[in-house]
This record gives structure tokens, C-alpha cells and sequence, in this order.
């Protein structure tokens, strides 16, 4: 039996796949977080330079560069590249890359459909952003109708394209509902010997709860893009009031996927935030039970809240104030994660490496997301904030300087332990000012032009919002060029070159203290907390 088993495993090693077969047909969840990353770094940049477009466009009044159909266009697909080709494959990369090495497994659960479900995110985008090519060469017109797809602009409306979008939808659906199936048969299955859901690092819970969500509300998502398939082509009509529809059935749906999918993009975030600011305040991380509830709480909280997106749609009274009171709740659990990191980091023997800089950037204006946020919840107050710029600015806030932080803290934290190689600090402290400066620049003028009444996704406006268009415009250029010191820093860490190797312990020695770690597993310099010697 021993020959046999022998014989398998050096047939496998002969077998095993190398250059581009390598990453075509690896089932190593090292190799496809890896592609996941990579394929969120490339849409990162296809989806900013659609925003750079846009901001271009804005920077005064008047049509300048695009007409108004294209810049439709630009700022639907600008949405979709972001919330699916970015946020969440970023997200799906920390989790191929760290589930199985925080829990002791050896590989993913599933590592054939791991596979799967990254190749169906790449044919997704692809089709979607054929339909941009097509446009770009005069062949049709990509989707226009904003990235919430409302009906009937979509369905009665759209262009010929929209099936092509449909479809992808349905394939992105797919592929985050494998991925989501992997993760939670990992975690459920594979954990080392004594790790109990209580002793898994908070990392663990918060995608363990990410992906139930995306399990319960990709379906609907998929529902409600069939039932726009069968409005646009077999004589349905779910969403055509002259048919007996009804179109703010759409937006109860959509929106019944929408708000959970924002705590999709948020929550592996508060995850990565736990697991840096422990390390760098070398603290254990403050009431790790209580974390563990709250993302519980926001998480079912979630799924109750769906219609604060529609207060301007005309509900009754009652129902109105239920979803303002159901939304104000959700701060609650949010203020408890706040108040842990806080309390983490207080009297704690903090350094400042590029990952705390980001963390700490994130608690903070990941907050202010959160203030607006709790302003927009106030039924009143949002009747005169509704679909104008502040509601831009708010979730802007939460998925720029929440979101896309926390990922640019997870790799700064966890590129030593990926390449062996340390990142060049320099470079990293760099890419953080210049990205915390512009960022603000680019986004905080957007709440006086919003308050103001300024409208979203429209390509003109009035000259009184001129100044402030101007200074945002700027703001969004310098951020989206200073991602280029990120890429530089990301491949001369990888390449290894003029960089000093990573040590067992990445973050010990910080401003020359020493620190020790408990033995043995190596790993725990990423998941608890270092004690001085």
C-alpha cells in the first residue's frame, strides 16, 4: 500500500503544472489568491481611469470631453468595476491567501471549484467590458444606466448590450457563491486540532459571516437579473406598470441584495483591522467576544435596512420609520468595533509601519463614512440628500478610505509573509500620505456641493459648484497616480531586488525594541499579539 501511495505522490510531483499551465489549472489557493489579487489590482486601474475620466469631465462646467450618453456609460461601469472586479476579488484573494494558513489547513477545502470560480470572475469581466470596447468603437452603446441598473432604464430602455451585462452578472453570481461554498467548508472542516470558533482570529470570523451573506443574497441578485432578462426579451412585465409590473418592485429587490453586499465589501475589512492594530499596538486585540457579536449583529442587521435607499419612492410613515430606526441601529455594532481598536491601541507599545498608518486611517474616516451614513438614515434630512453628491461623498468614504484601505493595509501587513521579502517603508509611508492627502481632497468638498443640491451622475451643473469641482478633480488625480507607487512598491518586493528579507517574525525589532512570540507556529507573528522581552 505504502509503494502505491508512493508511486500517486511522485506521479504528482512529475505532473505538477508549471509556467502559464501553472496558473491556468492550480488548485494551490496561494496561486489563485495570488490571481485574484492581481486580477483586483488590474481593475483597480481600468475602473480608476474610467473615474479620472469622469473627474476630468467635472473639473468645470460645460461638456469638455465625453457627451452625455458615454458619460452614462462611464460612470455605470465605473461602479460595477469597482463593487465586483476590485472590492470583492481583493477581499476573495486575502481569504484564499490567509484562511487556510490562520486555521492550520493545508489547502482550501474545495481547490478544483477554487479554480472555477476565479476563471468564471475573468469570463464576467470580459464580457462586461466588451460591451465597453464596443461602444469606445462606435459598434453600440455600453451599459448606461447607472451601476444599481434601475428599471426601466434598464429593461424598457437599455441598450443592446444590457444582455451581455446580464450575463455577467449571473457569472460574477456564480463565482462569489463557489467561493463563498469554499470558504465556510474550510473553516467548518479544516481547522487545527483545539482551534474552536472562539480561538479563530477575527479574520476567520468575518469572512466565516461574509460568506453566509453573499450565499443568501448573490441568489437574489440572480433573480432579479432574469426577471430583467424576461421583461427585456419574452413579453414579461415585472417592472412594466403598463403590463400590470410595477418599476419600485426593482428597487426593493435590488436593494433587498444591495445593502448586505455592502457589508460583503466591509466586513473582511474589520477583519483585517483587527488582526493589524493588535500587532502594532503589541496588545491583545480588546474584547475579542464582543467583536465576534457585532459582526453578527451588523451582519443580520443587514438584511433589514434594504429600503433607507428608497425613502424618496413614497412608503407609508410607519415603514419609514422603521428602516430610519433599523439603519440608526446598525452604528451601534459598528461603535463597538471602533471602541475595540481604540481601546487595543490604548497604552499599547505602538510603531507606525505603513500597515498601522492605513489602519489608523481607516478607523478614522471610515467613521466619518459612517457619520453621513447616520445622517442619510434621518427620512427627512435624506429627502434633500437623496441622489445628490453627498450620498457620493458618504459611500465613498466607506469603501475608499474603508474598503480599499483595509486592502492596501492586508498587503503592506502580509507581503513579507508572501514573498519573504520586506516592502520598501519608504515607498509604502509615501504611497499613504500622498493617497490619505488626496483622497480627502478628492472626496470631503464632495458633502458641501451635495448639501448645496448638486445632483449625481449628471455631466454638467451650475457655476456655483465650479471651485469645489475643480479642487476634487485634482484631488482624484493625485490618488489614482499615486496607486503607481503601490504597483512599483508591490513588484520590487516580489522581485526581491535592493529589498531585506523577511524574517520568522516580520514586525519584531520596530524602533529597535525587541519583541517575542509565542512558540511554536511561526505564524502567530501574524495573528496574536507580540510580548516585550
Amino acid at each position: 500500500m505504502s509503494a502505491v501511495i508512493e508511486e500517486i505522490q511522485d506521479d504528482h510531483h512529475d505532473h505538477k503544472p508549471t509556467g502559464l499551465g501553472r496558473w491556468l489549472f492550480s488548485t494551490n489557493h496561494k496561486d489563485i489568491g495570488t490571481m485574484y489579487l492581481w486580477f483586483s489590482f488590474t481593475m483597480l486601474f481600468v475602473g480608476g481611469s474610467l473615474a479620472l475620466i469622469i473627474r476630468a469631465e467635472l473639473f468645470q462646467p460645460g461638456l469638455q470631453f465625453v457627451e452625455p450618453e458615454f458619460f452614462n456609460q462611464l460612470t455605470t461601469l465605473h461602479g460595477l468595476i469597482m463593487v465586483f472586479g476590485v472590492i470583492m476579488p481583493a477581499f476573495v484573494g486575502l481569504a484564499n491567501w490567509m484562511v487556510p494558513l490562520m486555521i492550520g489547513a493545508p489547502d482550501m477545502a474545495l481547490p478544483r471549484m477554487n479554480n472555477l470560480s476565479f476563471w468564471l470572475l475573468v469570463a464576467a469581466f470580459s464580457l462586461l467590458l466588451a460591451s465597453l470596447a464596443m461602444s469606445l468603437m462606435g459598434m453600440g452603446s455600453a451599459p448606461n444606466f447607472g451601476w444599481t441598473f434601475y428599471a426601466p432604464l434598464s429593461t424598457t430602455y437599455g441598450p443592446d448590450s444590457t444582455d451581455y451585462f446580464i450575463f455577467s452578472v449571473h457569472l460574477m453570481g456564480i463565482s462569489s457563491i463557489m467561493g463563498a461554498i469554499n470558504i465556510i467548508a474550510t473553516i467548518i472542516n479544516m481547522r487545527a486540532p483545539g482551534m474552536t470558533y472562539m480561538k479563530m482570529p477575527i479574520f476567520i470570523w468575518t469572512w466565516f459571516i461574509t460568506a453566509y451573506l453573499l450565499i443568501a443574497v448573490m441568489p437574489i441578485l440572480a433573480g432579479v437579473v432574469t426577471m430583467m432578462l424576461t421583461d427585456r426579451n419574452f413579453g414579461t412585465s415585472f417592472f412594466d406598470a403598463a403590463g400590470g409590473g410595477d418599476p419600485v418592485l426593482f428597487q426593493h429587490i435590488f436593494w433587498f441584495f444591495g445593502h448586505p453586499e455592502v457589508y460583503i465589501m466591509i466586513l473582511p475589512a474589520f477583519g483585517i483591522i483587527s488582526q493589524i492594530v493588535p500587532a502594532f499596538s503589541r496588545k491583545k486585540l480588546f474584547g475579542y467576544t464582543s467583536m465576534v457579536y457585532a459582526t453578527s449583529s451588523i451582519a443580520f442587521l443587514s438584511f433589514i435596512v434594504w429600503a433607507h435607499h428608497m425613502f424618496t419612492t413614497g412608503m407609508p410613515v410607519a415603514t419609514e420609520l422603521f428602516f430610519m430606526y433599523a439603519t440608526m441601529l446598525i452604528a451601534v455594532p459598528t461603535g463597538v468595533k471602533v471602541f475595540n481598536w481604540v481601546s487595543t491601541m490604548w497604552q499599547g507599545s505602538l510603531t507606525f509601519e505603513t500597515p498601522m498608518l492605513f489602519a489608523i486611517a481607516f478607523i478614522f474616516m471610515f467613521t466619518i463614512g459612517g457619520f453621513t451614513g447616520l445622517m442619510l438614515s434621518i427620512v427627512p434630512a435624506d429627502f434633500q440628500y437623496h441622489d445628490t453628491y453627498f450620498v457620493v461623498a458618504h459611500f465613498h468614504y466607506v469603501l475608499v478610505t474603508g474598503a480599499l484601505y483595509a486592502i492596501f493595509a492586508a498587503i503592506y501587513f502580509w507581503i513579507p509573509k508572501w514573498t519573504g521579502n520586506m516592502y520598501d517603508e519608504g515607498l509604502g509611508k509615501l504611497h499613504f500620505w500622498v493617497s490619505t492627502v488626496s483622497v480627502n481632497v478628492l472626496f470631503f468638498p464632495m458633502h458641501f456641493v451635495g448639501l448645496a443640491g448638486m445632483p449625481r451622475r449628471i455631466p454638467d451643473y451650475n457655476m456655483q459648484f465650479a471651485e469645489f469641482n475643480a479642487i476634487a478633480s485634482v484631488g482624484a488625480f493625485v490618488f489614482g497616480f499615486a496607486q503607481l507607487i503601490l504597483l512599483y512598491n508591490v513588484v520590487k518586493t516580489i522581485r526581491g531586488r535592493s529589498t531585506e528579507k523577511a524574517t520568522d517574525q516580520v514586525w519584531e525589532n520596530a524602533e529597535g525594541l525587541e519583541w517575542t512570540l509565542p512558540s511554536p507556529a511561526p505564524f502567530h507573528s501574524f495573528t496574536t499579539p507580540p510580548t516585550v522581552k
